[in-house]
């Protein structure tokens, strides 16, 4: 899919865009966009509705260190949601750098660009829905809370001292309160550069950081139930 819409050059032109698709199905969607077919499943196609949803906003970035509207400073995420409206699976934030030479700051990573400011999409992704039955509920912006921001900031910095002392393969999902580092690849071959503990050169799988359900069915409840 090509963007068929300039990138927005403001925060409101994204705001109409986004409100748009409020209780649209995706099938409602590809038939207005004239030549985008729905996949017939989902399991070889497991980013279409994200970037579907990002061609039909005018998402940008081509750099995965970039926020997906750099213009903007905002990032564009989908957030699957089950059938009691709670987030079906933790969401992908981007790779961990198994390679850094020096301990980072955390204002300079890539998970401090991408969640400093962030449009979530939530849209029905129960398998008994068709996909052309999906429906979108209606997009929000979210910038995080102290209290969210400085424990992002501590799982980011305790994950990537582990990093850092080449202690990537003691790393487990277990690790983070609220963001996490999880293997991310289709299968075990697929493997990158990383450091040892004894500052040696290994190979292991690609790592990704992601924020657990714990933090996203917050934000959706001050979303949307403010009050309990």
């Amino acid at each position: 899919m090509h963007n068929h819409l300039p990138p927005p050059k403001k925060i409101a032109t994204l705001q109409q865009r986004a409100a748009a698709l409020a209780g649209l199905t995706l099938g409602d969607l590809a038939q207005q966009h004239n030549g985008i077919t729905l996949p017939s499943d989902l399991s070889h196609n497991k980013g279409w509705i994200g970037q579907f949803i990002e061609y039909l906003l005018g998402a940008s970035a081509h750099s995965l260190s970039e926020p997906d509207f750099p213009h903007l400073a905002i990032e564009l995420k989908t957030l699957p949601l089950n059938k009691k409206n709670q987030p079906q699976e933790t969401t992908y934030v981007c790779q961990v750098p198994l390679q850094t030479p020096q301990y980072l700051y955390y204002e300079q990573s890539c998970v401090a660009k991408k969640l400093q400011h962030v449009l979530w999409v939530p849209i029905e992704a129960d398998r008994t829905i068709p996909l052309a039955q999906r429906r979108i509920a209606t997009p929000f912006f979210w910038q995080a809370t102290k209290e969210q921001a400085d424990i992002i900031r501590n799982d980011w910095e305790e994950l990537m001292e582990y990093i850092c002392l080449g202690k990537v393969a003691q790393l487990t999902a277990r690790y983070g309160q609220y963001l996490h580092i999880r293997p991310k690849a289709a299968h075990t071959r697929i493997t990158t550069p990383s450091i040892g503990q004894q500052g040696e050169s290994i190979t292991t799988l690609p790592r990704g950081f992601y924020l657990r359900t714990q933090l996203t069915q917050q934000i959706l409840i001050h979303q949307f139930q403010p009050n309990i």
